[in-house]
């Protein structure tokens, strides 16, 4: 009887949780909704790109990005026209998402009790919510609809936590105050649509770890970021590695391509159109004899040539 019991309480318990919609997305919907990666994940469900992919990332240029995520049939990924804190160093890092829209109070009490389930700090606002969850790599990216006055998310308090977690900074569909403390954290970057010296007002946190629209871009959780002065975009982790090694064998045929050029053995025309055997065997021959170190490993660029042709 009393095993009956134990077991009916447990499947009320599970109804609960199952019918409730919590804050923070739960790991198995953040897996779900990233199930093309194959990879190793946080706890929070979240693919973890390796720290090395993500330094690499910082030297391809935003349309070689762009460049390999369309002809993936990924076009929504781009946003630019930013304020940048530091417009001179690009920003790569994993994705933690956050939504916030205009208050309500009935919305926002339910987020409030939501936020006691999941056992989240009842001290401050619920913008220091997705701040708690950020590891070292993590980016903090927040769609709050372009609202700048009264519309600010963080100041330089929430600033230096963010940077002490996560090393890295944000990127917000809306606005930020005190960018002048902000600038003094060393490290810290920030791509925002506007800045203004107002405490953040009648804007409530909706969801951490969902998908969010970012100005033309869509973002999910564990997406993988490349935030450089030309603008941001948003990789599909799956994908990340694949586009980048595209992008670095691209730029690696666009210094070759220069350089023969320069020293007159090409003509225009046959750099320009499908190359040759003699130019593709040239340019194999100077990749075994480069001039530094290659961004990507042997094995990576052997494996690349395996399954491309030309």
């Amino acid at each position: 009887m009393k095993k009956q019991i134990l077991c009916i309480l447990s499947i009320f318990c599970f109804s609960l949780v199952s019918f409730g919609q919590g804050v923070g997305a739960s790991p198995e919907y953040v897996k779900a909704l990233t199930a093309e990666w194959k990879g190793e994940r946080f706890p929070d469900g979240r693919p973890k790109v390796s720290d090395g992919i993500l330094e690499r990332l910082k030297n391809v240029s935003m349309e070689e990005a762009w460049a390999g995520l369309r002809n993936k049939g990924y076009l929504n990924q781009f946003e630019g026209d930013w304020t940048i804190l530091d417009n001179e160093s690009a920003m790569t890092g994993r994705v933690v998402t956050a939504q916030y829209m205009p208050l309500r109070p009935d919305l926002q009490n339910y987020v409030k009790e939501q936020g006691i389930r999941e056992n989240r700090a009842q001290q401050g606002g619920t913008n220091s919510w997705p701040i708690d969850m950020l590891q070292e790599g993590d980016v903090y990216v927040a769609d709050s609809y372009g609202k700048i006055v009264d519309g600010t998310l963080i100041g330089d308090n929430l600033g230096n936590s963010i940077y002490s977690k996560s090393k890295r900074g944000v990127i917000f569909y809306g606005s930020v105050r005190d960018m002048e403390g902000l600038s003094a954290i060393d490290g810290f970057n920030a791509w925002v649509k506007g800045h203004d010296p107002s405490y953040i007002n009648q804007t409530m946190l909706t969801s951490i770890n969902t998908p969010i629209r970012i100005g033309r871009a869509i973002v999910m959780p564990g997406d993988v970021v490349l935030a450089k002065k030309w603008g941001v975009i948003f990789f599909p982790a799956h994908l990340v590695e694949e586009v980048l090694i595209n992008a670095e064998v691209t730029a690696l045929r666009d210094q070759f391509g220069h350089l023969r050029l320069k020293e007159g053995k090409y003509k225009p025309g046959e750099i320009d159109s499908q190359w040759s055997e003699a130019i593709k065997t040239d340019f194999i021959n100077w990749l075994n004899n480069y001039p530094g170190k290659l961004p990507m490993s042997k094995t990576e660029l052997d494996n690349y040539f395996k399954e491309r042709n030309w």
